[in-house]
């Protein structure tokens, strides 16, 4: 099991590995007494006071050669939402991890074991596995700690010196799923790397070059005396860059997990998603730990959580803003959350440790059942008003353009008749529109207005409107003029409120629905017009 990082922003349908994911680990940091008993290779007769005692010898790894003895394969088997191949049933990955205390607790990666049915552990090159149950996890720190049945076990000791560029590391573990266990070596070659990926986000960050392939992930970097320096996390093959959670970062989140205290984690196995061409940011939920609080308010595998604490999750592709909000909160706190269910094209909200979210809108049920069937657009291309201000990518087949400007501000309008679009409700189209003559505080009496004059049935509940670059308000209309056509209005602001742009879709058919995303996830106005 292994993950990657995306040099770029991570979108829906691109998930290119090519940055390989692999594993972390960490424990407490060794005692005096531990550092002086781990040099002991067998018992000891010692005559103390005249009192004859005797001493065990340590299970503490103290060499290169013996850190397979402590290090283990992970196959997780579970069956999670994949967000380019859907849903996968039954599946088993292999990750690695170490032991870090003779009874038998490890480390690993948090996305080696969230979300699995069950653990088999292989310690050691064993050929029978054991069983492990999970003591806690961290989603943002990538780590996991698990209990491994029985005792007796060798064990690492943490490495208790600097961290120096060019000191020697190699990663340990179990690669490719084989069952045998495998050494690399190298440098460290920067201390403190960047941590941010589209799973995770560690604050501090070893760069090293000791190879690391898939299932590596949880596996520890160690030194030449076999003492843990970090945990193999992820890497640039291309390059030959691989990462590492240093030992200070895990140490005190491995003390909660060890306590059986989950850290900076909701309960999903989940990545950032950022899809320009489709409008989605987020975090797309793999697979939900059951009774967690991500369980509890009702978030299921599939899902995109693409709104915490009114925050729009993923824009840049990583998972830094979702983290950086869990770690501004305490477990148990109230955390506002917009779901979007990719699979009903439904959305959510809700109250994390709260209230279980609700449906505020279905695009499927305002659509409206009746509307008719047509092809899907293929092509989009991007049109721009006659000043240049206004720009948003539509249908190659609404090739019928009006860029005039209103008396108080830009326009586009597109359709396949802009005359149709505006005076029947026979045509697909949309007008985007911006005016300084308002501005955010504007935007409820606007929405009002509209609604008064639509001529339409019903509509949905209005509800908030929020992208990367605009928020304020949004609402749908069917069954306007007597026929089954659909209007969407948005109004919406800047971060400055200094003005508003009103955006207008009218839908005919299933194709003109699914026009909407790309309308609302491109359209832009330059703020000097």
């Amino acid at each position: 099991m292994f993950r990657t990082i995306n040099a770029r922003r991570a979108v829906v349908v691109l998930l290119g590995f090519s940055l390989i994911a692999v594993a972390c680990g960490g424990g407490s940091e060794a005692s005096t007494s531990q550092a002086t008993t781990r040099a002991s290779t067998a018992a000891t007769t010692t005559a103390t006071t005249g009192v004859t005692t005797t001493t065990q010898p340590s299970l503490a790894v103290t060499s290169l050669d013996e850190v397979g003895t402590a290090v283990v394969r992970i196959v997780a088997e579970g069956s999670f939402v994949d967000p380019e191949f859907g849903a996968q049933f039954n599946v088993a990955g292999s990750g690695s991890g170490f032991i870090i205390s003779e009874d038998g607790l490890a480390v690993t990666n948090n996305h080696v074991v969230t979300g699995a049915a069950f653990l088999e552990v292989y310690v050691g090159g064993e050929s029978e596995p054991r069983n492990a149950r999970i003591l806690g996890v961290s989603e943002c720190s990538d780590l996991a700690v698990i209990d491994i049945d029985g005792g007796g076990y060798k064990y690492l000791n943490w490495f208790e010196g600097d961290m120096s560029v060019g000191t020697d590391v190699f990663t340990a573990g179990y690669p490719l799923g084989d069952p045998e266990f495998t050494l690399t070596k190298g440098i460290i070659s920067k201390a403190s790397a960047d941590g941010e990926s589209n799973w995770a986000s560690v604050d501090s960050v070893i760069e090293h070059d000791a190879t690391i392939n898939p299932g590596n992930s949880g596996g520890p970097l160690v030194t030449a005396d076999g003492e843990v320096v970090g945990i193999n996390y992820a890497g640039i093959d291309s390059t030959g860059q691989y990462f590492a959670i240093t030992r200070d970062e895990a140490l005190p989140i491995i003390e909660d997990l060890s306590n059986g205290n989950d850290v900076t984690s909701l309960g999903i196995n989940g990545q950032a998603v950022a899809s320009d061409a489709d409008g989605v940011y987020g975090v797309w939920v793999s697979n939900v730990d059951p009774g967690s609080p991500a369980d509890s308010v009702g978030i299921e595998p599939g899902d995109v959580v693409t709104s915490l604490q009114g925050l729009v999750l993923g824009t840049d592709g990583t998972m830094a803003d979702y983290c950086d909000i869990l770690r501004s909160n305490n477990p148990g706190d109230v955390l506002s959350v917009e779901v979007l269910r990719s699979s009903t094209e439904e959305y959510y909200e809700g109250r994390i440790n709260d209230s279980p979210l609700e449906l505020v809108f279905s695009l499927p049920v305002e659509a409206d059942e009746d509307v008719p069937t047509a092809a899907t657009y293929v092509d989009y291309v991007t049109v721009t008003d006659d000043s240049g201000a206004v720009t948003v990518d539509v249908p190659a087949a609404w090739t019928d353009l009006n860029g005039l400007p209103r008396p108080d501000g830009p326009s586009i309008a597109a359709s396949t008749s802009v005359e149709g679009f505006f005076n029947t409700w026979d045509v697909p189209g949309v007008e985007v529109y911006a005016t300084r003559t308002m501005g955010a505080a504007d935007i409820e009496a606007l929405m009002d207005d509209f609604a008064a004059s639509a001529d339409c049935d019903s509509s949905s509940d209005r509800d908030n409107y929020e992208d990367a670059l605009y928020a304020g308000r949004w609402q749908f209309f069917i069954d306007c003029g007597g026929t089954t056509t659909g209007l969407l209005f948005v109004a919406s602001s800047p971060a400055s409120g200094d003005f508003v742009v009103e955006v207008l879709v009218q839908v005919l058919t299933d194709a003109d629905y699914e026009a909407i995303d790309r309308i609302l996830s491109s359209f832009v106005v330059d703020e000097n017009f």
